[in-house]
């Protein structure tokens, strides 16, 4: 199995992919990634959805509208960042933007005077360290190989810190077996009540809602959709019930996506 997810070699999007497949290429977006599983240029893609401090990962789930695609797993790994660089002579800071946030009382408590830099992934800011003795990077601590040392371990905000990656399939591949399930639901409507009528069709049914996230729509402005993530199955009866009320509540140019059924791995 061929899996893409975001580069360079390193990441701990890295990790998580090769949890899902034994060949794994890289993009440098989040987009591209869920683009090229569309169109079956890849058997999955690992993305990252949400991380336990720093909450969700908004490109990921734009491009889950933006793209058809089934969520067919979802991975959790622990989060280690450690301070690395050549030397701890260092004026910039460089990482993705996430890990920033998630080391952000370390780096104002030890180095306030550092600039803070965001890239494309934790290993790429590895990479800038590598190359430039003025950069520190945040990153995995066994990604300092020998040209680096690491001036810090565990410097995440909380030990919980933990991140959900979603692996998506082609569409095609969409499976209605799992413990958890994900939809997104655009009401293309709004009136006092709706979000309540919308909840109330999964309480009713004792169905647990693990997550809801409200995103801009991207039609106009004050218009959203909502990506839910609930505990059944899309097989189970009490959740086909759910659904048919959500759609009935939308208004006529709304809908509701299936993404799929899934279960859940922890990876270390």
């Amino acid at each position: 199995m061929h899996a893409v997810t975001l580069g360079p070699a390193g990441t701990y999007s890295h990790r998580a992919a090769r949890s899902v497949a034994d060949q794994v290429s890289f993009r440098e977006s989040v987009a591209s990634i869920v683009e090229a599983v569309a169109a079956g240029e890849f058997d999955r893609g690992v993305i990252a959805i949400e991380n336990s401090i720093d909450g969700s990962v908004t490109e990921s789930l734009d491009s889950l509208v933006e793209y058809e695609v089934a969520v067919v797993r979802e991975v959790v790994t622990p989060v280690r960042h450690a301070l690395i660089a050549q030397s701890g002579e260092f004026d910039v800071v460089a990482s993705h933007s996430k890990a920033l946030a998630q080391c952000r009382d370390f780096l104002g408590a030890e180095y306030p005077e550092a600039r803070l830099e965001a890239v494309a992934s934790t290993a790429r800011g590895v990479e800038r360290a590598r190359e430039d003795p003025t950069v520190a990077a945040i990153g995995h601590p066994d990604n300092a190989g020998d040209e680096l040392q690491v001036l810090a371990a565990d410097i995440q905000d909380t030990d919980s810190n933990a991140t959900r990656f979603f692996v998506v399939a082609p569409l095609a591949e969409r499976s209605e077996a799992g413990g958890k399930s994900t939809v997104i639901v655009y009401p293309s409507t709004d009136y006092p009540g709706l979000l309540l009528e919308l909840l109330e069709a999964f309480a009713d049914r004792d169905i647990n809602l693990s997550r809801i996230e409200s995103r801009p729509s991207g039609t106009r402005l004050g218009d959203y959709l909502f990506h839910i993530d609930f505990e059944a199955g899309l097989y189970e009866e009490r959740t086909k019930a759910a659904l048919e009320e959500v759609e009935g509540i939308v208004a006529a140019d709304g809908w509701v996506r299936r993404l799929g059924s899934y279960d859940v791995e922890h990876v270390v």
